[in-house]
């Protein structure tokens, strides 16, 4: 201890007073050996009553300041001296019991005046007073000695508190006054047993109570019951883990002795909780901060709002319109609204839009129908929500068709072309409706009809324009789609127009075609196939593949349909067609094939079947080989040089005949059969013919099972396919003659075909086809040169055939009255089914045909 004992002047004291226990010793808390004022009988129970006994985690005062006691005996010398004591002043008891506290712990110039004033101590005179001291560690500190004499035993025992911690305990004490009780947050503190403990005005304000009505209340008893459970929650968790608790979300406190707030009044709370520990690191509690975050949480309810709805129009943006196909539109913005914007939706459309009909849709809702194409509902009894049955089928489901009432909200909506809000109706199960028309381009196309569940909020103004603008866009798809329908099927009628219809007849073969758009809904391509017969039992078979798709497409395809025919009725050798038909293909994409015009290029194969000679001439535009099953044999391609495609010009086309057999099944296809994204070209031919090796005898079964063995598997583009089959002609339906360049050669002609008629039980033709022969054996004889050939052939109808070595081509005029000859041409055209002729590498051939 130091001299400046009191604080004011050396050895200081205030005026003492007699403060000794009822047994003449001084009583000291914690103090071994002190004895209890008031001595406990032996009537009490074994358990202490209220107020008494230990709970060590309460804790003690003096875990907060540092106290330390000892002893002065009646010879001035310390006689006890306590372990706080010893921890406090840095002296073991071993070396303070028995020393003097005077020469100990005062300097040696207070001696005199330390030794006067501890006579008068132990005569009986309190005294407080302060004195510095060093500690254990060596530090400084500051003392509150208070000493208490016992007179009749003539000792004392004093009692050392360090002012420096006692002032810093009521530094924080005050400041924690202050700040829990001036804060305009709320404040709480819930003690162990998670009972609220103290809370200041703030809180209680916010609560509807007085601080006092609160204190030992639990959470279940001031919170609403599912925001007490979570702060329960909290409170144990805080308590148990030490760490703090932010930000939790609680509404505001509702006691049940205070009137319930009303919807104006609703507000939001942030309580962040964090656990408050004694000095030793012992919990004592949970304190708690309230702040109320009412207007932050609806802005962050706005906020989140918009961001969501945002989201919504971001989906509906990329998920919206991913195909051509209306049922698929409507669709797709069930699936962005349904869950996420209401719980049960609907979309309507006009009947006359799906059916494809160009006139204008009804506005009056009386008389335009509407057809329910897409339905979606979390909703779980969803067809008694959305309507009842009609016609048999529920109009909850799609394919149901229905009328709305004309004074009915939807009516309103179809005529007006605005949104409606109907009022709420009997069913139990929505809380509110919204109905929103289908509108693009000044067009009403149908209605969306979205509703809300009980328990959800009913739609708001912003809501509403959302919805507006999720169906607006629906809408463009909705109405894309509708055009591009019309397109589609304007552009396959016109294609399924322009190809042969049923199986058109040839001669010596037996035809099966099939032509298939896409199965994925694309444009309509430019494959086409035609079979065109040919002068002299021979027919022409075509297949070609326009580039491109679309309405286009199919119109390049008719006009090069048509120019092959045309071609073909001059009898021109298929190298010679596929030239011409490249020129007319370049005419088609403009005059100077300037870079601005579109390029028109499509592949092609022409082959002309001979059935008497059983042969087939191919040349081939850049598309894919033909192929050929013969009897007993595997189906393999057949060589002929592709060439470049039509359109593009430069190069001449190749020629390759081959011999058919009869039975042989000749395949003609574009490359929607065999080419897909999903597997080689290689692979696809290689599936074909196997598909025609394996297959059935029958022609048209044979093209059926091509069919479902490849299109399945990919049916990315059309596919046309175009087989025929070899069939023998008849024994003796040929008659042929050589005939030498004389006058005597026609009447051989008259009899040579007369008796074939005869033989065949052609009698009928017998006259016709004598004056016939005559006249075109004549014209031979007088126009031509060389060996004169007659050829009958009996097919479909009777031909005849005359061959002569001249080049000039026969040409029917009208002979005047004065001219002698001329009228020879006439008379055949008059007489004959069809007529003409046609050249041949040494001269030409003049040609008739009869009915049979």
């Amino acid at each position: 201890m130091g001299a400046d004992i009191g604080g004011v002047g050396p050895l200081n004291s205030i005026p003492a007073r007699n403060a000794t226990s009822g047994s003449g010793r001084a009583a000291v808390p914690g103090q071994p050996g002190a004895q209890s004022p008031h001595p406990a009988p032996s009537s009490y129970p074994v358990a202490p009553p209220p107020g008494w006994g230990h709970d060590p985690k309460s804790g003690s005062i003096y875990d907060y300041i540092r106290v330390a006691t000892f002893a002065i005996g009646p010879d001035g010398r310390i006689a006890q001296w306590s372990d706080r004591a010893a921890e406090f002043f840095g002296v073991p008891a071993a070396d303070a019991v028995g020393a003097d506290p005077i020469t100990t712990f005062v300097p040696r110039e207070l001696w005199q005046r330390g030794r006067a004033r501890l006579e008068r101590i132990l005569a009986g005179e309190e005294w407080v007073g302060t004195a510095p001291y060093r500690d254990s560690t060596g530090g400084e500190g500051l003392a509150e000695v208070y000493v208490m004499p016992a007179k009749e035993a003539g000792s004392a025992t004093c009692l050392a508190v360090d002012l420096g911690r006692l002032r810093s305990v009521e530094t924080e004490l005050a400041a924690s006054e202050a700040v829990f009780g001036q804060t305009p947050t709320g404040f709480f503190l819930f003690d162990l047993d998670l009972r609220l403990q103290r809370v200041n005005d703030a809180f209680a304000a916010g609560v509807g109570l007085a601080p006092e009505a609160l204190q030992g209340l639990t959470a279940e008893q001031v919170f609403q019951p599912g925001d007490a459970d979570r702060l329960q929650v909290a409170l144990r968790k805080v308590l148990a883990g030490d760490e703090p608790v932010l930000d939790l979300r609680l509404s505001a406190a509702h006691h049940p002795e205070r009137r319930p707030a009303g919807r104006g009044d609703h507000r939001t709370w942030a309580v962040s909780l964090y656990r408050l520990n004694g000095p030793a690191g012992r919990p004592i509690g949970v304190a708690g901060q309230v702040q109320d975050v009412t207007s932050r949480h609806i802005a962050e309810r706005e906020a989140a709002g918009v961001r969501r709805n945002l989201a919504l129009l971001n989906e509906a943006s990329s998920h919206i319109g991913s195909t051509l196909d209306l049922e698929t539109t409507a669709k797709e913005l069930l699936d962005v609204i349904v869950p996420q914007f209401c719980d049960v939706a609907t979309v309507d459309l006009y009947t006359a839009l799906l059916s494809g009909d160009t006139a204008p849709l009804s506005a009056n809702p009386e008389t335009g129908e509407l057809r329910r194409v897409a339905v979606s509902s979390v909703v779980g009894n969803a067809p008694s929500v959305l309507g009842t049955e009609r016609g048999g089928v529920r109009v909850a489901e799609a394919g149901g068709t229905l009328c709305y009432p004309p004074r009915s909200p939807h009516a309103r909506a179809l005529r007006t072309g605005r949104s409606t809000v109907p009022q709420p109706g009997p069913d139990p199960l929505l809380r509110s409706t919204l109905v929103v028309p289908l509108v693009a381009r000044d067009r009403v196309l149908g209605l969306v009809q979205l509703s809300r569940a009980i328990g959800s909020e009913p739609f708001d103004a912003r809501e509403v324009a959302i919805a507006e603008e999720l169906v607006a866009r629906a809408a463009v798809c909705i109405d894309n789609a509708r055009l591009y329908r019309r397109e589609h099927e304007r552009a396959l009628i016109l294609q399924r127009s322009l190809l042969p219809p049923g199986n058109p007849a040839a001669s010596g073969l037996e035809i099966a075609r099939r032509y298939l758009p896409s199965n994925n809904n694309t444009e309509v391509g430019g494959d086409w196939f035609d079979v065109i017969p040919l002068p002299g039992s021979r027919t022409a078979l075509v297949i070609g593949d326009v580039m491109g798709r679309g309405l286009r497409a199919a119109v390049a395809m008719g006009q090069l349909r048509t120019a092959v025919r045309t071609l073909a009725m001059l009898d021109l050798d298929p190298a010679e067609v596929l030239s011409a038909l490249d020129e007319i293909a370049r005419g088609l994409g403009g005059e100077d094939n300037s870079p601005g015009e579109e390029l028109y290029l499509a592949t092609c194969v022409y082959a002309v079947y001979d059935a008497v000679k059983q042969r087939c001439t191919f040349a081939n535009a850049g598309h894919l080989p033909p192929v050929v099953l013969s009897p007993g044999e595997g189906a393999r391609m057949i060589d002929v040089p592709p060439g470049l495609p039509l359109g593009v010009g430069g190069e001449p086309f190749e020629e390759v005949t081959v011999g058919l057999e009869a039975g042989a099944v000749l395949g003609l296809y574009t490359d929607g059969l065999v080419e897909s994204r999903k597997h080689q070209l290689d692979e696809g031919l290689r599936a074909f013919r196997t598909a025609l090796t394996n297959g059935s005898s029958e022609l048209e079964l044979l093209c059926d099972q091509v069919l479902e063995e490849l299109n399945p598997h990919h049916g990315e583009d059309d596919i046309a396919l175009l087989m025929a089959k070899v069939q023998a002609m008849p024994s003796g339906s040929v008659g042929d003659w050589k005939l030498p360049p004389e006058p005597t050669s026609v009447a051989k002609a008259r009899e040579a075909a007369c008796g074939w008629l005869l033989e065949r039980g052609l009698d009928e033709l017998v006259d016709t086809s004598e004056l016939l022969v005559s006249e075109l054996v004549t014209n031979a004889l007088r126009h031509g040169r060389g060996e004169i050939r007659l050829r009958l052939l009996r097919d479909r109808t009777m031909v005849c055939e005359v061959w002569d070595d001249g080049y000039a081509q026969p040409r029917q005029r009208r002979a005047q009255e004065t001219d002698e000859g001329g009228r020879g041409l006439q008379l055949v055209s008059l007489l004959a089914e069809r007529w003409g002729s046609r050249r041949t590498p040494k001269g030409k051939i003049v040609w008739f045909e009869l009915a049979l």
